[in-house]
């Protein structure tokens, strides 16, 4: 078996069994198990494959038909234009959370009082993609990523390393929400668990494979969104931002929760590309 067939193969096998984008999935395995590019699949395509490669490239199959994320099989997905690596520590981070990035640097870009280094707290990091995209994006900043975990946190560490490089101007807390934090900071940014307890088993296959401390919001899913606003103001500097990423049907409930905690003002909220509601913004009042 060649190349080419062997991609047909896993194109045949992931389509009978209903899977989506089973085009892209069988050229990505391919490309993982043989350690070939998009232009080495077409170049090389007459190419025998070894018995060897054949059996691990059957098996990433059947995983994924079994509803285990490809990306934890490669340990890769791309976000805001980065290669990050995940395994099954950390959500695999997901478009919409680029509107919060995007957010984010055009909050900082266009805010004199941002000139120097601007300080960013990175709320619940996982993989540390939000948090290493705004730091790859502004110079003049320094990013602090907190998460529960020390096993996402050791992800993080993995992308900061493989993408900044230089983390002179990074550092990485281990703590339970703002437990272990004294410091002040310019920017609280945070993509933080917000689905229901009892809607956590009708989420698909493949989202269920997601650490469940980092989909988990509690009853109602605003759980971590108590917390995280409650305290946010006695962290952040006067006029510093809030900036949170939410599910589709928060947006009244959050913002509710500002406008009671009583800190804040100029809340707005902005819509994903499919028109939902995605995430908030609140800064807060001076003293």
């Amino acid at each position: 078996m060649n190349i080419k067939e062997l991609v047909d193969y896993g194109k045949k096998l992931l389509k009978e069994n209903d899977i989506e984008d089973y085009n892209i999935i069988a050229k990505t395995l391919v490309k993982y198990i043989l350690k070939i590019d998009d232009a080495q699949i077409i170049l090389q395509e007459e190419n025998e494959v070894e018995e060897e490669d054949k059996t691990r490239y059957y098996l990433a199959v059947i995983e994924v038909i079994s509803g285990f994320p490809v990306q934890y099989i490669t340990n890769k997905q791309e976000f805001y234009g980065l290669e990050f690596y995940v395994d099954q520590n950390v959500l695999i981070p997901q478009p919409d959370t680029e509107i919060l990035v995007e957010e984010v640097i055009n909050i900082i870009k266009n805010n004199k009082e941002f000139t120097n280094n601007v300080k960013i707290l990175d709320m619940c990091t996982g993989s540390g993609c939000i948090g290493i995209s705004i730091a790859k994006n502004i110079e003049n900043c320094n990013v602090e990523m907190l998460d529960y975990s020390s096993d996402a946190l050791d992800v993080a560490k993995i992308n900061a390393n493989k993408i900044l490089g230089n983390l002179s101007n990074i550092k990485f807390i281990q703590s339970d929400m703002y437990e272990e934090l004294e410091e002040e900071y310019d920017i609280i940014v945070s993509n933080p668990p917000y689905i229901k307890t009892e809607e956590i088993e009708t989420l698909s296959e493949e989202v269920k494979h997601e650490p469940e401390l980092a989909l988990d919001g509690g009853e109602d899913g605003l759980a971590f969104y108590k917390e995280l606003i409650e305290e946010s103001h006695k962290y952040l500097s006067d006029n510093g931002y809030l900036c949170m990423e939410i599910g589709y049907n928060q947006k009244d409930d959050v913002t509710e929760m500002l406008e009671k905690n009583g800190n804040y003002y100029d809340i707005y909220s902005k819509k994903d590309l499919s028109g939902n509601d995605r995430i908030i913004i609140a800064k807060r009042k001076q003293i």
